[in-house]
């Protein structure tokens, strides 16, 4: 570790990237989902995986949060911490967070209470809410609302809100668990054209505290958030670049892009 005393629950990015999968390979009945693949990701970097139906998106998702283990290779958060060694919910805990495509908030609860069941991560989350904020978690959820768009409907309850509100909501959920790394699943499927706007300006001001790690279908709205673009393709990574490299690349517009 280079000599660098780690807090615990800190995670050694002294190399640079704060995830490490190498030579990864999943199989589903004979079917190599994912196939030998190798990616790195940055410490406060967001990257935008692409690439067709099939090409392993889920999947490496899958590995990294721990739903699915992969016949071989190496899977490491940070320099000393490896992933393969821990279920999901230690996973979680250690700062790995996946936002699913499909919102999942608590309707009849308020948007203020969504956050707060969130922040109870460590407790029986419904014996704790309700229960008394201190003043760090009352300010953490109002940085929250805040950084997600929804203060002046913190007291609505989830189920009123747009579908992009939903998302966002979910977004301050995770944020509430204060990830290293975040993963989101087609974020913007189903939004007005005003709220996939307002997403990008979202994911865009989360960079840089964390990790963001995006796939999406939407090539203007990668466009509009990615420096760095990862193509996968039959579970291994095709080329990566920005996003005029990627589409640029005669492999891509084959395989994907020229669809």
């Amino acid at each position: 570790m280079n000599g660098i005393a780690l807090k615990p629950g800190q995670v050694d990015v002294s190399h640079g990237p704060i995830l490490y999968l190498e030579d990864v390979s999943v199989s589903f009945d004979g079917f190599k989902a994912l196939n030998n693949l190798s990616l790195y990701i940055d410490a406060g970097e967001l990257r935008c995986l692409i690439g067709p139906n099939g090409a392993g998106k889920t999947t490496l998702m899958d590995v990294i949060t721990g739903k699915t283990r992969p016949d071989t290779g190496s899977v490491f958060f940070g320099q000393t911490i490896d992933l393969l060694q821990m279920d999901e919910p230690a996973i979680a805990q250690a700062g790995i967070c996946r936002k699913f495509q499909k919102p999942s908030v608590f309707d009849m609860l308020s948007v203020f209470e969504n956050l707060e069941l969130a922040l109870a991560t460590d407790k029986g989350a419904w014996a704790t809410l309700f229960a008394k904020l201190n003043g760090a978690q009352r300010d953490r959820i109002e940085q929250v609302l805040e950084t997600i768009g929804l203060v002046e409907l913190r007291s609505q309850p989830a189920g009123i809100l747009s579908h992009g509100q939903k998302q966002w909501l979910e977004i301050g959920m995770l944020l509430m668990q204060e990830p290293k790394v975040m993963l989101v699943d087609e974020p913007i499927a189903g939004m007005t054209h005003q709220e996939v706007e307002r997403t990008a300006e979202l994911l865009l001001s989360l960079q840089g505290e964390r990790s963001i790690v995006v796939v999406e279908h939407d090539m203007e709205f990668v466009r509009s958030i990615a420096k760095h673009v990862t193509v996968l393709h039959e579970g291994s990574v095709l080329t990566e670049g920005s996003m005029d490299e990627v589409q640029n690349d005669p492999r891509v517009i084959q395989v994907y892009l020229g669809d």
